[in-house]
């Protein structure tokens, strides 16, 4: 209850207004005190310096002490009233010198108490004729002795006051004050409980807005009900939530866009604690580890024999390496983070470069083909032109031509290598356009047929040719489907043993026109078939240089098919051989 700020604010005002009341009651009551006390003084002051009442009492007589004392009593009660003597507050003593007490108040029998001033003017006072006039607000009583000569004896005239009426006056005024106290404290408590409210509510308001802002509301803004200091703080403040609430929006998108991105990016990330332990990872780290990838798992689990966690943590930038996984190679990237605080931890990105590995042996590999391929006819035509050279006008005009002949073929070779190579390089650049044209695909076929047919009668092959009827006309590049088609009859040609059966078939399905070459020849190991489409890739390399294969016929193959959108495959089959299926869009590829 009194935690809150509207309980403080009534008693500090209430506190405040209790002790304003008490100090102004104290220094009332003391300066009525005071005041008493210097009236008091002040007026027994101005009655004895009367020179008629000085010369009344200090009268030379030749009386008895006794008879003195009386007689200065007679002239003191004509002065009663001044004095404010009345016999029962304020009372009137005459004392001898040697402190016996001369004259009372009548009724009065209670023994006189010698008070300072008294015994004062009966010792010091008496030989100096000093007052005894020192009392003190903190005394119940007032008083003064006052020493007299009168004859040869000497008196002290004594008056004490009991401070009735200053009591009564202080009692008086303490009920009023009191009263005004009490009235104060309602007044006080009724105003504080409004000043208090008026504060308070702006400061509850701000609260309840504070904590809905905490919990992530930002839906309502507080009201400002006034243009004061609290009403600018109300405003600031709901400038901030909307403020906090934009940032917070953008963070969030921000957010959003990166979680999509880790969650869909190619590369696998992995994020550990300095504990070793996984913080966050990507599907594609799992997928790439070939490993589950949970809170319990460590550094150590997926990177065993990798640079130390310790080792990557006090890295200056970051380090590298590389782990294989099954047939696949992966290049990591390891970095620190948050390097100097509690929560940092390390960064792993995983990169598959399998595919970079195998272009790379591709590539080594196409240059020892190229230079092998290039080289073997080289040496055979630079030995027979060696031996011409030689030998001129000693070699049989037979046995020269046959050399020219030798020659002659080798340089076709390396021709139709370039030519090939130039081919790929061309595709593989983007500058080989297809030039598009409508024409009759069944004319095509028979057009195949009849060109390979006397190349299959010299091996003795049985050559058979099945046409669906209707077959429509087809949009591409007839000289490069030509080709394509060509090069599939004449491996099947080559690659079959004399005396083999080939059989040429084409067809339509749905909007698109088939052809299919199946032969009984030797066929492809299952092993190769996935790699007959390579370039330079032979199965047998001795009997495809006898046979003068390149081994980039099929390559270019493919690269022309699937400029055409169309499908070029190994086709299952019973039996020996080989089928080698072409399937091509009727209206030629969507980007034509």
């Amino acid at each position: 209850m009194l935690r809150s700020l509207h309980m403080k604010l009534v008693m500090i005002l209430v506190l405040l207004i209790m002790s304003l009341m008490m100090v102004v009651g104290a220094f009332l009551v003391n300066s009525v005190t005071v005041f008493y006390l210097e009236d008091f003084y002040t007026q027994i002051a101005e009655v004895f310096q009367s020179r008629s009442l000085y010369e009344d009492l200090t009268a030379v007589t030749e009386e008895s002490s006794s008879e003195s004392a009386q007689r200065m009593a007679q002239v003191l009660d004509a002065y009663a009233g001044k004095l404010g003597v009345d016999g029962r507050n304020r009372k009137l003593y005459i004392l001898d010198s040697s402190g016996t007490c001369l004259i009372r108040p009548e009724g009065d029998t209670a023994p006189l108490e010698y008070t300072r001033n008294l015994t004062f003017a009966l010792t010091e006072g008496m030989k100096t004729m000093q007052v005894g006039d020192e009392s003190s607000v903190a005394e119940n009583y007032m008083d003064v002795a006052i020493p007299i000569q009168r004859g040869d004896n000497r008196f002290v005239i004594y008056i004490l006051d009991n401070k009735a009426a200053s009591n009564h006056l202080t009692n008086q005024m303490f009920v009023l004050i009191m009263e005004a106290l009490v009235f104060g404290l309602v007044i006080s408590v009724l105003l504080s409980f409004l000043l208090s409210r008026t504060i308070a509510t702006p400061i509850r308001r701000l609260t309840e807005g504070a904590m809905r802002v905490a919990r992530g509301d930002f839906s309502n803004k507080i009201e400002v009900s006034s243009r004061d200091e609290i009403g600018v703080l109300t405003d600031t403040f709901n400038d901030m939530a909307g403020q906090l609430q934009d940032t917070i929006r953008q963070v969030e998108n921000e957010r959003n866009k990166l979680d999509t991105l880790f969650l869909h990016m190619t590369d696998g990330v992995v994020a550990f604690s300095r504990e070793g332990l996984v913080i966050h990872s990507n599907p594609a780290a799992a997928r790439m580890l070939a490993a589950h990838i949970g809170a319990e798992t460590t550094y150590g689990d997926l990177f065993e024999g990798q640079p130390e966690l310790a080792q990557v943590m006090e890295a200056p930038d970051h380090l590298e390496g590389e782990l294989q996984v099954g047939e696949s190679y992966l290049q990591l990237l390891m970095a620190p983070f948050d390097r100097g605080q509690a929560v940092g931890g390390v960064l792993v990105v995983i990169h598959d470069v399998t595919q970079q590995r195998k272009n790379e042996e591709m590539r080594r590999e196409f240059v020892a083909n190229v230079s092998h391929e290039l080289r073997t006819p080289l040496t055979n035509i630079r030995s027979y032109a060696e031996t011409l050279s030689e030998n001129a006008g000693r070699i049989p005009a037979d046995t020269e031509k046959k050399f020219l002949g030798v020659i002659l073929n080798e340089s076709d070779r390396m021709t139709h290598i370039v030519q090939d190579l130039l081919t790929l390089s061309r595709f593989d650049s983007g500058r080989d356009d297809l030039k598009m044209s409508r024409f009759s695909f069944k004319t095509a076929v028979e057009d195949l047929y009849h060109a390979v047919y006397m190349e299959a009668k010299r091996h003795n092959h049985t050559l058979k040719l099945e046409l669906e009827p209707d077959l429509p006309d087809l949009v591409a590049d007839r000289e490069r489907i030509l080709q394509v088609m060509m090069n599939i009859a004449s491996n099947a040609i080559k690659y079959t043993p004399d005396g083999g059966h080939i059989t040429i078939s084409a067809g339509r399905c749905e909007d698109r026109v088939w052809m299919v070459v199946d032969d009984d020849g030797i066929g492809i190991p299952n092993q190769d078939r996935g790699r007959i489409f390579e370039r330079f890739y032979r199965v047998d390399k001795a009997r495809s240089r006898q046979s003068g294969g390149t081994g980039l016929g099929l390559s270019i193959a493919r690269e022309i098919v699937d400029r055409h959108q169309g499908v070029l495959v190994l086709q299952e089959k019973e039996g020996p051989g080989l089928a080698v299926r072409l399937e091509l869009k009727i209206e030629g590829p969507a980007n034509g």
